[in-house]
């Protein structure tokens, strides 16, 4: 059996902050560790791969409670082939594609915007040869659509 690591060992080997650790046990991600008898938390050697995995599912879009049910389900599939990962990240490349769509819309109104010498904001919103979408947004909002 491997020795327990102290906060500090599993931080630096996982490459996070100690306070991470204690956060993500808040959250539910990791499981409280023991203690030894001086009150020092003692991690088993396989929180390092769990750290690890969780920062890499965030660097591929998932949320914290997105992480914590993908480990839920792993810990709990017993005997089923898979544990929601492919559904997951379809659903994650979708939600992508769709920033990447709005994304797109963006930059060729801004684009535009500069290809039409647009430089002041409020002359610009007030023309009615402004390529930026003021009015659509207005309407958007004013019909209950989503802002800031």
């Amino acid at each position: 059996m491997s020795p327990a690591l102290r906060s500090g060992q599993v931080a630096e080997a996982a490459g996070v902050n100690p306070q991470t650790l204690r956060y993500y046990e808040r959250r539910g991600l990791l499981p409280e560790p023991e203690r030894s008898n001086g009150g020092h938390r003692m991690y088993p050697p396989h929180t390092v791969a769990t750290l690890r995995v969780i920062k890499a599912a965030q660097r591929l879009g998932f949320t914290l409670d997105e992480v914590a049910e993908l480990l839920e389900a792993g810990a709990h599939r017993h005997g089923r082939s898979e544990a929601g990962l492919q559904q997951r990240a379809r659903q994650k490349i979708d939600e992508i594609d769709a920033k990447i769509a709005d994304l797109n819309v963006i930059r060729a109104s801004l684009t535009e915007a500069v290809a039409a010498g647009c430089d002041d904001l409020t002359v610009c919103a007030t023309s009615p040869t402004c390529p930026l979408p003021f009015a659509e947004l207005a309407e958007e909002e004013h019909r209950g659509g989503s802002c800031c």
